[in-house]
């Protein structure tokens, strides 16, 4: 597991296992300076929509950024106003975007502003207040979803009930290149993640504590959709 030294060890089994292993999705906690400072000021509970949104959009980019950074290349000679040269441009599958409805959509925009190319999909879940498992309400995807590498955005990964049934809806289109895109984590919903799909590579800015017993991470950020849409 690629992280920070600034991110303890949250739980054993994260500890256990080597970025190497073929076996199991790689978890990247994502520690640069720019992510983790506008992650605490998300966190404070007196950020405001404006600002909550802002932020989210930012992280998404500086996100972005590091998920991307293993893309593979391909050499080509072009001619500058001075000479020609060799130089390189992306190869490979093209990308795609899947933000969990409705607070992935936050993260769009900074990921679509690094790649503009990219499509875009939506997969609509929300969690039921009593089983809180995941249920699917909307699903509209680019034809070609299944000859990309897709990155599925949410910011929470709490019990992982909704990544884990987005990746499902992906995997039954065919789709199997995908990379789960996360703010906040905990133990719980990343062990959830790897067991229920071991392929999928997790990139998150933070693993904290554990989750409450109403299913929210501590200490987390809250309600990720509700503050960004101002609707509690």
């Amino acid at each position: 597991m690629r992280r920070g030294a600034a991110n303890a060890c949250p739980a054993a089994f994260l500890c256990k296992r080597d970025e190497e292993d073929t076996q199991m999705g790689k978890v990247v906690v994502v520690d640069h300076p720019l992510v983790q400072h506008k992650l605490s000021l998300m966190r404070d509970k007196r950020c405001g929509t404006k600002d909550f949104r802002q932020l989210l959009e930012e992280i998404g980019m500086l996100m972005a950024y590091e998920v991307t950074r293993e893309l593979p290349l391909r050499e080509i000679e072009i001619e500058t106003p001075v000479a020609k040269c060799k130089t390189h441009v992306l190869a490979g599958k093209k990308l795609g975007v899947v933000p969990i409805l409705r607070a992935g959509l936050g993260m769009v925009n900074g990921v679509t502003n690094l790649v503009p190319a990219a499509k875009v999909g939506h997969i609509g879940l929300y969690r039921d207040p009593e089983t809180h498992l995941p249920v699917e309400y909307y699903c509209k995807l680019p034809p070609d979803v299944n000859e990309r590498e897709l990155l599925v955005l949410d910011p929470m990964l709490a019990t992982g009930g909704s990544s884990i049934a987005a990746i499902d809806i992906l995997k039954k289109h065919g789709c199997n290149s995908i990379k789960l895109v996360c703010l906040v984590g905990c133990p719980e919903g990343v062990e959830a993640l790897q067991k229920a799909h071991p392929d999928v590579d997790l990139y998150i800015a933070a693993i904290d504590d554990h989750l409450n017993e109403h299913k929210y991470i501590v200490p987390g950020l809250g309600d990720a959709g509700d503050r960004l849409f101002g609707t509690k």
